[in-house]
């Protein structure tokens, strides 16, 4: 596990904004007068991300940016002067992540057109529609998985100083593999030995990139292999990898990836036995933390679905931030899925994933919420909420475990935990809230009905 980064300033604003108002308290220090920055978000039942018995009657207060207080109606008076926001009637439960979402791509049917296409659009226009589109579906952090750099960075950035409305993101620029395909050399980076290898981690920490993302493994050395886990580890940064070969989680697993993304294995039945001991020791050594896993599963159980009940690309939602020229191209790309090359293989690997996901499970994995949002037929706007609902009710994951795959661990995955992930003081107030019992119905994620991200409202 790598160590936690100690991050003074969120410190700092736990303790001073933290001291104002505490967890049940019966007197609110002086409030602001009318101040619009202090909110009070009152009467929902609160799901904190802790994994505890839910909050009857909750009452949230955020001042600016951050949660000042969580209590209920009992406990905690509403300061005068602050908004308030009712959420009677309403599961209140913190800002989802996506922990596999693909920025540069939105749902296009055809990979070869779309990259030679829209290079020039990646950055201004469509990186930043898919970051609304997902907000507004109540994702309010995501992790960015391959796109290129610059695009990356500039995007990210623009996001974090409020200069477009977009999820947090969490990006790794360009995938670092063997030998990048042809025509993708902008977000693929190939390595050619072990210096090769780290020069490109380095260039990547240089430019500031959340994370190194690996695809396409056991095509390198594993000299290679290690010069990238091992750089990304000494500038501390998490090395994310694909899971689709059983040689690439060996090699992975050998090298001290951190996560590993997607179910694999084309119609294999399940993991090999060797490959399940290799998971059990990583797991079982505590000191090295938890082994991360984001299966990226809904796709797959819902091709069929999908393709015969096409209706959700009538939904107008992943329209949002995207010029009419790319919206008809889109649609045009989808008009006969059942003949997209991509899904190809998609009916043979589906009656295996239970047994994979059970086996990921049993073996000690911490499972991560992650679409691959931006493939084809997958939107931004709704891959989120069906991967939780594959998850409990295709899966029987119990659902407030499902809440916390993508709330609580994300954060601790990306050592945000101390700003985000839960509903507490002194962290960012990222939360969203949804008519009805989402505990019973996590259908419910479909609809958000409001969405606050670092104390803003956006729905």
């Amino acid at each position: 596990m790598l160590p936690v980064k100690r991050l003074l300033l969120p410190l700092l604003a736990m303790v001073t904004i933290g001291s104002t108002y505490t967890l049940g308290a019966r007197q609110a220090a002086p409030p602001k007068a009318a101040n619009a920055k202090l909110k009070a978000l009152v009467g929902g039942t609160l799901i904190d991300g802790y994994g505890g018995r839910p909050i009857r009657n909750s009452v949230i207060l955020v001042d600016g940016e951050r949660i000042s207080a969580v209590g209920t109606v009992e406990t905690l008076p509403v300061p005068p002067g602050a908004e308030v926001i009712s959420t009677e009637g309403m599961s209140v439960l913190p800002g989802l992540w996506d922990m596999h979402v693909h920025l540069m791509l939105t749902g296009h049917g055809d990979y070869a057109h779309w990259d030679k296409t829209y290079p020039d659009q990646f950055g201004p226009v469509i990186m930043p529609a898919s970051a609304k589109q997902l907000l507004l579906a109540g994702v309010t952090s995501a992790r960015d998985l391959g796109a290129p750099l610059d695009a990356s960075i500039t995007v990210r950035s623009r996001i974090n100083k409020g200069e477009i409305p977009g999820s947090t993101v969490y990006v790794s620029g360009p995938f670092i593999q063997h030998a990048p395909y042809p025509g993708t050399e902008l977000f693929r980076w190939g390595v050619k030995g072990e210096a090769d290898a780290r020069a490109k981690v380095n260039k990547l920490a240089d430019a500031g990139v959340d994370v190194i993302k690996l695809i396409d493994q056991d095509q390198m050395t594993l000299e290679e292999m290690r010069a990238v886990v091992d750089e990304a580890h000494r500038r501390s940064l998490m090395v994310v990898a694909h899971a689709h070969r059983p040689e690439e989680i060996r090699r992975g697993l050998t090298v001290g990836v951190d996560n590993f993304e997607h179910t694999g294995l084309a119609a294999a039945p399940e993991y090999p036995e060797d490959i399940v001991r290799m998971i059990r020791e990583r797991t079982a050594n505590m000191s090295a933390g938890p082994l991360f896993w984001t299966p990226t599963i809904e796709g797959l159980f819902n091709y069929e679905y999908i393709r015969d009940n096409p209706e959700h690309i009538d939904d107008t939602a992943w329209h949002e931030g995207l010029p009419p020229a790319i919206i008809k191209d889109i649609r045009q790309s989808l008009a006969y899925p059942e003949r997209l090359e991509y899904f190809r293989a998609t009916p043979a690997r589906r009656p295996t994933l239970s047994r994979k996901f059970a086996q990921l499970k049993e073996a000690g994995v911490t499972l991560l919420v992650g679409t691959d949002s931006g493939i084809p037929m997958k939107f931004h706007s709704g891959a989120t909420w069906r991967e939780l609902d594959a998850w409990v009710n295709l899966l029987g994951q119990d659902p407030m475990t499902t809440i916390r795959a993508a709330t609580y661990w994300p954060a601790v995955a990306m050592r945000k935990e101390r700003e985000v992930g839960t509903i507490s003081p002194g962290k960012y107030a990222d939360i969203i809230a949804v008519k009805g019992d989402v505990l019973r119905y996590i259908t419910l994620l479909q609809r958000v009905d409001m969405v606050v991200k670092h104390g803003t409202r956006y729905k």
